[in-house]
């Protein structure tokens, strides 16, 4: 069987900055610049509430969509995350139906373009052009996510100012007489058209299909999607509102620039050729974001083996180059074959659909119970926001009408013959639904869980985790013998115990279970025994080195069989009942840096209990201050702690004072000669060490 563990990662280039411009250049596309018209020929004046109300069934699946991603930052978005929560067929569906529906959609937008260049050029011909176009934004993308996203950047930035101009000028030439028989809509048509327009959001959550490439995905994420989607809704609100209010209603209906009619009302020609070079930048944003989002779709199915392996090849660029010059290919197939503009219209129910699964995912995540599912967002109101979610994606499903419907179990049934006949032999994976219903069988995936603490430590600590105050108010055993990890762990329980309401043996019970179920990860010549407490108040860590060696015996979780091997280190951390997910955290970040090059040397050379900590610590997260006269420390002499002006979370963890290790207080004075230890981001600390240059020195020599 394949190893299912992908061997190469893509890299992380996206910022903040750059979610933020896929959101929104996903999202101000067709739904502003072609659909109002058609909307108005329903709703008339009400085609401003319409906008409003469509986008409420988009909220739980983007909510959700935010959630499992901050939870597992993966490339492939909806494909990974039902692959993971109801196994490898759903998850085939939902990737196929879902690669091809943003494919046709680019191809769309791609065409799209037509009818603003029509203003112009009435026989312009607009397929040779957007062929073009899909290949020059292919080629873009073969050289990098963040060359793709600095044009993504660039083509927002310049939408959004040209937009704004829009907005501006239109709001001062508003008839509001033409709002008169807003409210006199029928509740039925209103919803129709509501579900016409829901395709104008949908694109605001595709760039979680980056989510591998994103830095910080647990801030940059949530942040960068709720800003694209609360700027693209006042977007939508007041652009619809302007033409309405300028435009009389008998020229709005049906009209396919009908932002260009607006903008010929307040602002004459040059209005109209804004506004037109407006919509061609929403349209190529829109089929670049598309790109970057389609391609990685094959790519997470090939890493998983549901597709063939050279769609995880990547570039030296780290892009999926296969994976994005066959997603090109098929965009230029429909647009030179196909009508997109038909086609993907009908991929819209589909979607939705999807957005229901996304909402199920969610709840199946929550009640799987897996501790290493930690989303660094969590969905409010749940489980009623999912619920929501769902009923209100086949509600409107159900309105599309019976087209949409066939098209959409077209889709399903392709992902099924597909998986059946390529995928299934491949694969020996079940989702997390499986962990629910563990107690009915035997098909709960140990895999998902080992997974998802791979996820964790690659997305470390979060900020208020106190791993460095744990690891330099450690307890250290430095043994100059070779011992066996009983009689360690027997020691290390009897200085756990003391801080607990449990006895030495209990606690020493708990440590020797955990070794021969296969709960105590070794590796690297470290093992890492670990333990849940109750009546705790604060994690607490015991480090133990042995140059001579370490016995130990324990049942190795990955083949299922008992071994025995020599370690040189053993850390063994305890947290209070109350935050699992913590606590694996912390976990995952000791198995991080145990993973480091540095670390084996900078363990074993280490000449003091301080020095040993620190080896645990990265560089650039502590500093330490060694008070002195005629220094820059002078300062801080008599000062107490509380006084010190640190930089924004950095705090004092230790206070070295001749032989003895002090825990300080605010009000903690300091004196000639002693050592601080000062933990914090990297920002600060790199301010502490400019402050204090000749504490470095000194630490140096030492």
């Amino acid at each position: 069987m394949a190893n299912n563990t992908p061997s190469k990662k893509l890299n992380k280039e996206l910022r903040l900055l750059d979610v933020f411009a896929i959101a929104t250049g996903t999202t101000l596309s067709g739904g502003l610049f072609l659909l109002p018209g058609l909307a108005a020929q329903q709703a008339g004046s009400a085609v401003v509430i319409a906008y409003a109300i469509a986008v409420l069934p988009l909220i739980p699946a983007m909510l959700s969509k935010i959630e499992l991603a901050t939870a597992m930052p993966r490339a492939g978005g909806v494909y990974y995350f039902l692959d993971r929560t109801m196994g490898p067929m759903v998850g085939t569906i939902g990737g196929v139906g879902t690669w091809l529906s943003l494919m046709l959609k680019v191809a769309f937008a791609l065409i799209g373009m037509g009818a603003y260049i029509n203003i112009f050029l009435p026989s312009f011909p607009i397929i040779p052009v957007a062929v073009v176009i899909a290949l020059l934004l292919g080629l873009l993308n073969v050289f990098g996510s963040k060359l793709g996203s600095k044009f993504q950047v660039f083509l927002v930035s310049a939408l959004l100012v040209l937009l704004t101009l829009f907005i501006g000028d239109g709001f001062f030439h508003i008839d509001y007489s033409r709002f008169y028989d807003i409210f006199e809509v029928e509740s039925s048509t209103l919803f129709g058209t509501a579900g016409l327009v829901y395709i104008s959001y949908i694109g605001i959550s595709k760039v979680i299909s980056l989510s591998e490439e994103i830095k910080d995905p647990e801030k940059n994420i949530p942040r960068g999607v709720f800003l694209g989607f609360g700027i693209t809704f006042l977007i939508y609100i007041s652009a619809t509102a302007i033409m309405v209010g300028v435009v009389p209603m008998e020229e709005l209906k049906g009209a396919l620039t009908p932002a260009a009619l607006a903008a010929d009302k307040f602002a004459g020609q040059i209005g109209v050729v804004l506004i037109s070079a407006a919509a061609l930048m929403s349209f190529v944003s829109v089929a670049n974001a598309g790109v970057m989002s389609a391609s990685r779709y094959p790519l997470a199915m090939s890493r998983d083996h549901l597709m063939p392996p050279f769609f995880r090849n990547l570039a030296k660029s780290g892009t999926p180059a296969a994976a994005i010059v066959v997603t090109v290919g098929f965009i230029v197939f429909s647009l030179i074959f196909l009508d997109p503009l038909k086609i993907a219209k009908l991929a819209s129910a589909f979607q939705l659909l999807i957005f229901a699964f996304i909402s199920i995912a969610v709840i199946v995540m929550r009640e799987s119970k897996i501790t290493s599912y930690d989303p660094g967002y969590k969905s409010p109101f749940y489980p009623y926001m999912q619920i929501f979610g769902v009923i209100s994606s086949l509600i409107l499903i159900f309105f599309m009408g019976i087209t949409p419907i066939l098209f959409s179990t077209g889709l399903i049934i392709a992902g099924i013959v597909w998986y059946n006949y390529y995928a299934k032999k491949r694969v020996s994976r079940n989702g997390a639904v499986y962990h629910i219903f563990e107690r009915l069988g035997r098909e709960r995936y140990q895999g998902l869980e080992r997974e998802l603490r791979g996820i964790l430590k690659e997305k470390g600590l979060r900020e208020k985790d106190p791993f460095d105050e744990v690891v330099l108010q450690s307890k250290v055993m430095d043994l100059p013998y070779h011992s066996q990890f009983e009689q360690i762990a027997y020691d290390a329980s009897k200085i756990i115990a003391g801080n607990t309401s449990y006895s030495v043996d209990e606690i020493f019970k708990q440590f020797m279970d955990g070794t021969k179920i296969g709960a105590t990860p070794v590796t690297h010549g470290v093992a890492l025994p670990h333990l849940h407490v109750t009546g705790l108040s604060y994690p607490m860590m015991v480090l133990v080195r042995s140059r001579e060696g370490i016995t130990i015996t324990f049942n190795n979780p990955l083949n299922d069989v008992v071994e025995t091997q020599t370690i040189t280190a053993v850390f063994f951390l305890v947290s209070p009942e109350g935050n699992p997910t913590q606590h694996l955290r912390m976990l995952a970040q000791i198995a991080g840096r145990v993973d480091e090059e540095t670390f084996e040397t900078e363990w074993d050379s280490a000449s003091s209990e301080f020095e040993l900590k620190q080896s645990l610590l990265h560089h650039d997260h502590w500093a330490q201050v060694h008070i002195q006269p005629k220094t820059n420390t002078e300062e801080l002499i008599g000062v107490e702690i509380k006084s010190m002006n640190l930089p924004a979370n950095c705090l004092v963890a230790i206070i070295n004072r001749g032989d003895s290790s002090i825990i300080p207080r605010g009000s903690t004075k300091l004196f000639v000669d002693d050592k601080l230890t000062i933990i914090g981001d990297p920002k600060g600390i790199a301010q502490i060490n400019k402050k204090y240059p000749q504490s470095i020195m000194d630490d140096n020599l030492n």
